[in-house]
């Protein structure tokens, strides 16, 4: 913001080599910098002040640490600064144009949600796909943290890891917790015992869900049988259920009750669990990637039912392509660059974020804002960027990290200078 090119109170020419470390804690703002004032080279610190005065008010004349700064900062020059032993600290005063302080005061300030949106026009088509190119990487280094993090505390499992994180991916936003609570809830090898049973496979899992109580009144055959399963392997296992009300079912067609996703779930370990080799052997193929979730509920008690005992006539028994669309965005590619970032398999990285660049953008309100203030979203990577601007940086406030509100205040300071 300030450019590279300063004069110091007393007329000296400052040029900027390098910012050095932003300091968060006590001490000078900035570490180890390097400025060349006239045709000398310093390397040091440096302080930054609304006011020259708060040199004296903050008491760093009289505080030893603040004896390596070589440069300070201030938008009011109101006092000559000096070190604790009174020698004097070189002074900048910086005053930016009316424009500048009128739009960080409008991005401060505003209350929508995106409150750069009236200067995004004013960006060059360059500096977006900057910026989303890296709120790309951002994001799924994000997503594949995440999963390592599941990784390491299974012991370097990476098929239980892949099992929390397809459950997770099942719950699609909505459900997404609870679907991950329910995979933490029960090992892996309990499940594998009973791999050649799939009605003991769902009643694990529709009991562990808290889904499954036989005082309710659901006079249903299946659901009665459940339940009796259940509180047997329950014993057996000394399993402790989930409490039902972390479901959500808000906003929510039938089709899409958690019930379904649990049996399709079932259904995946219905055999035994071998995803996570599976996604691997896809090398991040968009078709071979789709070919793993084509399974149905077609014959079973949820081709008719969205929940226990209410029939649904027309309840799709597969997964729509959208759903598909999403496992693929939130599931494969994370899953495949998390391994690589474990292994140093570049390539799978690669293969990974391929995967976003051939798949379509999401269609959801965020997407539909965003294009709405004149982003073009084309695909799946350029969607993910967007959602983590949207959740890691206008939804917490951080504009001044992000490079669209830097840019537009940046642009307010080369006008003036």
């Amino acid at each position: 913001m300030l450019g590279r090119r300063l004069v110091t109170t007393d007329g000296c020419h400052v040029r900027l080599l390098s910012p050095g470390v932003w300091n968060e804690n006590a001490g000078p703002d900035f570490f180890n910098a390097k400025i060349a004032i006239e045709d000398q080279t310093w390397v040091g610190n440096v302080e930054i002040h609304v006011k020259a005065s708060d040199w004296y008010r903050h008491n760093h004349d009289k505080d030893a640490s603040y004896d390596s700064v070589m440069l300070h900062i201030v938008a009011i020059d109101d006092a000559r600064i000096n070190r604790s032993d009174g020698s004097h600290i070189p002074q900048v005063c910086v005053n930016f144009p009316q424009e500048f302080y009128y739009i960080y005061s409008a991005l401060s300030n505003n209350i929508s949600d995106i409150r750069c949106a009236p200067y995004i026009p004013s960006l060059s088509p360059l500096q977006i796909e900057d910026w989303l190119s890296s709120l790309a990487v951002e994001r799924i280094q994000e997503k594949a943290n995440r999963i390592l993090d599941i990784h390491s505390k299974n012991r370097g499992d990476w098929q239980y890891t892949c099992f929390v994180t397809f459950a997770r991916a099942l719950g699609f936003g909505l459900n997404s917790e609870p679907f991950e609570m329910l995979a933490n809830s029960i090992n892996l090898n309990f499940l594998s015992r009973h791999s050649d049973n799939l009605f003991q496979l769902e009643a694990l899992l529709f009991g562990q869900a808290g889904m499954l109580d036989m005082n309710y009144h659901i006079f249903d055959e299946y659901y009665q049988g459940l339940c009796r399963e259940y509180y047997f392997l329950a014993r057996k296992y000394s399993l402790r259920p989930l409490r039902n009300s972390v479901w959500k079912y808000s906003r929510t067609r039938p089709g899409n009750f958690p019930h379904r996703r649990i049996a399709m779930l079932a259904q995946y370990l219905y055999g035994g669990f071998s995803l996570m080799g599976d996604i691997l052997a896809t090398s991040g193929d968009e078709e071979k990637c789709r070919e793993l979730f084509v399974m149905d509920l077609e014959g079973s008690y949820w081709e008719t039912h969205s929940g226990f005992g209410s029939e649904e006539t027309r309840a799709s028994v597969s997964l729509s392509d959208n759903s598909v669309d999403l496992l693929l965005i939130n599931l494969i590619a994370p899953l495949l660059y998390a391994y690589s970032a474990s292994n140093g398999d570049y390539e799978r990285a690669e293969q990974a974020m391929s995967l976003w660049e051939n798949l379509d953008a999401e269609k959801n309100k965020y997407i539909r804002q965003w294009k709405g203030y004149g982003i073009c979203c084309e695909d799946a990577l350029h969607s993910q960027a967007l959602l983590q601007l949207r959740k890691a940086y206008c939804d917490r406030d951080k504009c001044l990290d992000c490079r669209f509100a830097h840019g537009v205040l940046r642009k307010a300071v080369l006008k003036w200078q």
